[in-house]
């Protein structure tokens, strides 16, 4: 079966789908396979369901004229996502980066949606088969499509790159996420800058912020750039101004006041506006898009209950992303200070000393009011003021009568511990 055969059965569908518990009516089904799953055993739901066409890999499930065979699903579902960028000719930013991906695509959307009309990413499907699924759906009356990309081992941007082929490329920074498949902090720096390799072959545009030396680096002497940062040589000069507790910064003599957390988020901020302008975005679109934008998700979010305010960064974390956290938390004014952490995911080796190196940043930074939660930082070495609990179910106890009045309460790990639950007892 031919690629150009299948695309022309897609254009005939209200959209794309791999789950048949969120069909839509005449869409086209892909019936992917895992480890845990295959996609082939539910065709007939899907046909129920009101799909179009099925797309399956397996003779079996060939059950009516709807069933389309092909070697292997999720290759032909990555090849007609390439045919299909390719067909609308829209413009494509992609990013990638280890921490504030998403925060970054969706300001980058908010300020690009003032002006022109924009999709992006919904929520991170920003691997394999997210980045298809978001390709197709794609139209080409879009000025801009924005595609968020996500690894975890060499090569995975490459292969990402070479499917949504993008135009314009950021990396929003390099940090210790992903450890066990990048190897290494310089692992995970080859591996981002994929995209900045990808966008050298193909004469693309990247957005570099020059505060990033590791980026400037990575970058050479590739001509084709847009700089931002607080440098006045820059093409686009933003200045940090404050992060009491909200990021606040400077752009065209106008300052932007965000509902952004942490001065981490400065970096997040400032590439939304850099892309503005180069677009021509007038500033106070760009001031109204980044202040009306709000963060949801568990995704440094403020939750008020009574006189305690919460930060609820339960999302993801790892080392870099943590330690943010916490020197942000450090600088907030507040009578009492909570801190609730959850272990950090996938770091192999390296997972005893990053979460030992946590711990002695929190010892020397706060004396009281703090929970580490899960088997890895349960192993660490800790004085008698942190209280260790190797799973949540321990935790329990401790929330049902804690009473937290006037206190500022972080709660930040990765997304396998979902450490949001701590609002049900708070």
């Amino acid at each position: 079966m031919k690629i150009e055969y299948l695309y022309h059965k897609f254009k005939t569908c209200s959209t794309v789908s791999t789950d048949t518990r969120k069909l839509q009516q005449n869409c086209m089904y892909f019936a992917l396979k895992g480890d845990n799953f295959d996609g082939n055993k539910f065709v007939q739901k899907a046909i129920d369901g009101g799909v179009k066409y099925c797309v399956v890999d397996d003779k079996n499930a060939l059950l009516n004229t709807k069933c389309i065979l092909v070697d292997d699903v999720l290759s032909t579902l990555q090849q007609l996502a390439t045919l299909h960028r390719k067909a609308i000719n829209i413009r494509i930013i992609s990013l990638t980066g280890s921490n504030g991906k998403t925060t970054t695509k969706e300001l980058i959307n908010a300020v690009l949606n003032t002006t022109y009309k924009v999709k992006a990413t919904v929520g991170n499907l920003n691997n394999h088969i997210g980045v298809p699924l978001t390709l197709l759906s794609f139209t080409d009356d879009l000025d801009f499509g924005i595609v968020e990309m996500g690894a975890n081992h060499q090569n995975e941007i490459e292969f990402l790159c070479n499917i949504a082929q993008p135009d314009f490329g950021l990396i929003t920074n390099f940090g210790k996420a992903h450890l066990e498949g990048f190897g290494s902090i310089k692992g995970v720096i080859k591996a981002k800058s994929e995209l900045y390799e990808y966008l050298k072959q193909h004469e693309k545009t990247a957005f570099i912020c020059t505060d990033d030396e590791t980026q400037v680096i990575q970058m050479g002497d590739y001509e084709n750039r847009v700089t931002f940062g607080s440098q006045l040589n820059n093409n686009c000069v933003v200045t940090y101004d404050s992060a009491h507790p909200y990021v606040s910064l400077i752009y065209n003599e106008v300052k932007i006041e965000s509902q952004l957390l942490g001065d981490y988020n400065y970096g997040n901020i400032a590439v939304a506006v850099a892309i503005g302008k180069h677009f021509d975005v007038k500033t106070n679109d760009i001031k109204k898009a980044i202040e009306n934008y709000h963060p949801t998700n568990n995704r440094s979010e403020i939750v008020e209950k009574g006189s305690t305010k919460i930060i609820l960064d339960a999302y993801n974390a790892n080392p870099t992303s943590m330690l943010a956290a916490l020197k942000n938390l450090k600088q907030l004014r507040s009578e009492k200070k909570f801190l609730f952490l959850g272990d950090m995911f996938e770091l192999g080796a390296e997972a005893e000393k990053e979460h030992q190196g946590i711990i002695d940043f929190i010892e020397r930074n706060f004396e009281d009011n703090i929970y580490v939660i899960g088997t890895n930082f349960y192993k660490t070495t800790t004085k008698a003021s942190t209280l260790k609990f190797s799973n949540f179910e321990d935790l329990k106890p401790i929330l049902k009568n804690l009473e937290l009045h006037h206190a500022t309460v972080l709660i930040k790990g990765s997304r396998g511990m979902a450490l949001e639950r701590i609002l049900d007892y708070i």
